[in-house]
């Protein structure tokens, strides 16, 4: 039980301090690349704290909803989160639920954020809302399915079964189905993480924005946890790309040794998942609106294509 607990608070701890270091790292890459200083890594936590320090702001129009929200949206995905091997094998609290829960933990916040939008009655949150909950409707059977293709081979949807047969020596990493549901799956980080072709996380253009016009009547301590979420619900998005389809170096035992190298081995692969997030951001444009659905629909096939193939090549 306190291997169980230790093990629960060093993974908090680690969804909650990488989490705005990722983010920080994303931002200035692709400034680099866009030929700007750019912030700097660590801004977020400068950001989360300058915002923990502020007076809220809330609308007269706005109800318990609006004020539950961010809390919501950060539980939840940190919730998530532990349900997820990060950096060994076994997930603090993979027992009360595997890749089904996962998503429906997420789904969760996603729909409390979305109601936090309408909350208001602003034009903004209500746009926000109504694009979110289309995007979602279109990601999450993707992500079902791409999660699938990896619990089929594994013989269970529990992400610590699938992580370990994923280091036995029979697992195949570049076969079709992986393929394909790795490619399904890297399309739907994308869309859940608000990221370029499918939003912008850095404009405030009223047109073009979906996640932060859900956000934009928060401020102080609700903007921080909103954010703080936010972060940890892309953390646990990269975590599942990288740990289910390339697993390899998770401690399948908890030793400082296979510690050490389980974190160095989840720092390197979220390094090259971010290092691929950044570029795909500045090799491309912003899709239209009505376009988002074509490269979500994609996702789906590519996801349904993945898991047929499973059944065909054993």
């Amino acid at each position: 039980m306190n291997v169980d607990l230790s093990a629960a608070v060093a993974q908090t701890a680690l969804l909650l301090l990488l989490a705005p270091l990722l983010s920080g790292l994303i931002k200035n890459w692709k400034a680099k690349l866009q030929n700007r200083r750019g912030a700097r890594i660590w801004q977020p936590y400068f950001d989360l704290v300058k915002y923990l320090r502020k007076d809220m702001v809330i609308s007269e129009h706005a109800s318990w909803i609006f004020s539950v929200t961010p809390g919501v949206i950060f539980l939840t995905a940190l919730s998530a989160g532990l349900m997820v091997p990060l950096v060994t094998a076994n997930a603090p609290l993979g027992l009360f639920g595997g890749a089904i829960a996962v998503v429906g933990v997420l789904a969760l916040g996603r729909f409390f954020m979305a109601l936090g939008g309408l909350d208001p009655a602003t034009t903004f949150g209500g746009m926000g809302s109504s694009r979110e909950m289309t995007i979602a409707a279109l990601a999450e059977p993707a992500m079902m399915l791409a999660i699938f293709t990896v619990a089929t081979m594994a013989g269970s949807t529990n992400l610590g079964q699938i992580v370990l047969a994923g280091q036995e020596p029979g697992w195949k990493f570049l076969d079709a189905p992986h393929a394909l549901a790795f490619a399904a799956m890297f399309i739907v980080l994308l869309a859940e993480t608000g990221r370029i072709p499918v939003d912008n996380p850095a404009t405030h253009l009223e047109l073009t924005m979906i996640h932060e016009a859900m956000v934009l009547e928060y401020s102080g301590r609700n903007l921080a946890f909103a954010e703080w979420g936010a972060a940890i619900k892309q953390l646990v998005l990269m975590a599942l790309l990288t740990n289910l389809f390339f697993p390899l170096g998770l401690a399948p035992v908890v030793t400082p040794a296979a510690l050490g190298a389980g974190l160095a081995f989840f720092a390197a692969k979220l390094l090259i998942l971010a290092g691929a997030v950044v570029l795909v951001e500045f090799t491309n444009a912003k899709l239209r609106l009505f376009r988002v659905p074509d490269l979500l629909s994609a996702a789906f096939i590519l996801a349904t294509l993945a898991l047929v193939s499973t059944f065909l090549f054993r």
